[in-house]
């Protein structure tokens, strides 16, 4: 199909409307001077602030998404309580000097088994005028398996001297410290009762 040329009278109607409109989008004019970068006056530096920083970066968290827990090992955390009893005794009961004249063994126990086994022992080695005990819970087997959810390592280690520290025992028991290797290290702990008033 070929083009046909305008006629004059239709070519002088086009260019009175053309005359008349205006540009949807109008171009702005090019001015070089709009593109020239100001080279600001030297003057004394100052690091960017983080909210500066945060400014520039919308979509970095306001807060870290993740914590991390610094929470002492059970061991740690016994060895950090206060000194209840004799300082000269309790040295000799770390150097494992002092001799247990009790032990409960709860090793391979579960939960609902030790805890009354607990009870019973420590009460009524009290009421026999005993003063150090030696509780036998074992280090635990690692049976975590790398799932979500971590796994605590020795369930009765961390359990025991928080159950010791709880009554009916918190009355009966005047300190708790991990045991001398002798005498289980850390799969036991020396339990030293107050006196039977």
């Amino acid at each position: 199909m070929t083009r046909r040329k305008l006629h004059p009278e239709e070519e002088e109607l086009w260019r009175r409307v053309a005359s008349k409109t205006e540009r949807l989008h109008p171009q702005p004019k090019f001015d070089p001077e709009d593109f020239v970068t100001q080279t600001p006056a030297p003057g004394p530096r100052s690091k960017p602030t983080f909210d500066a920083v945060r400014t520039l970066t919308p979509s970095m968290p306001s807060r870290p998404t993740t914590s991390v827990s610094l929470t002492p090992s059970i061991t740690d955390q016994v060895r950090a309580q206060p000194i209840q009893m004799d300082r000269k005794a309790f040295d000799q009961l770390k150097r494992g000097k002092l001799r247990p004249e009790g032990k409960l063994d709860l090793h391979g126990m579960t939960l609902d088994r030790a805890h009354p086994a607990l009870t019973r022992f420590v009460l009524g080695a009290q009421s026999q005028g005993k003063r150090l005990v030696l509780v036998v819970t074992g280090k635990g087997k690692n049976r975590d398996d790398g799932g979500p959810i971590p796994v605590r390592h020795g369930v009765l280690r961390h359990q025991v001297p928080q159950w010791l520290s709880m009554q009916p025992l918190a009355s009966a028991v005047l300190q708790v410290t991990p045991a001398h290797l002798r005498h289980g290290g850390g799969g036991a702990y020396y339990v030293y009762l107050r006196r039977n008033r």
